[in-house]
């Protein structure tokens, strides 16, 4: 996907679309905003357009952005459920979910289509847990 067209993406999703924006406008959109931007950007981005678009950010020079980016990667993050943006939310001062009280902002599952192996993986995930929660159940 060229990357005119992922970020096109991207911006279906309002939080992602104010993230983009701050970074473009030299904001620091805080750690938590960039792990959320690293953990949903790296499905539509390619690691160098990750770091491109972090190192925007005044608090992220390039190895800390590469740092981050190769975190995410190697444990294999999933995108952050909307309850886990609103926690890290409150850990910092920029405001990763521009409208927090809209009913299903930044939900990023709502707006954007991940690939299907993301999809495969979170069922996994699940399915392989609901026989422990059922054994102590």
């Amino acid at each position: 996907m060229q990357k005119c067209m992922a970020l096109d993406e991207l911006r279906k999703n309002g939080m992602m679309a104010h993230l983009i924006d701050s970074l473009e406008a030299r904001q620091d959109i805080g750690h938590y905003g960039r792990l959320v931007f690293t953990m949903v950007g790296r499905c539509f981005l390619s690691n160098d357009e990750l770091i491109d678009l972090l190192t925007k950010d005044p608090d992220c020079d390039e190895e800390k952005a590469r740092t981050l980016v190769q975190q995410v990667e190697a444990r294999d993050y999933n995108p952050p459920k909307r309850e886990r943006i609103l926690e890290w939310m409150q850990k910092q001062d920029f405001p990763i979910c521009p409208d927090p009280e809209q009913p299903g902002a930044c939900n990023v599952y709502r707006d954007l289509d991940f690939p299907q192996e993301l999809y495969d993986r979170i069922t996994s995930f699940y399915t392989d847990r609901a026989p422990a929660a059922t054994a102590r159940g």
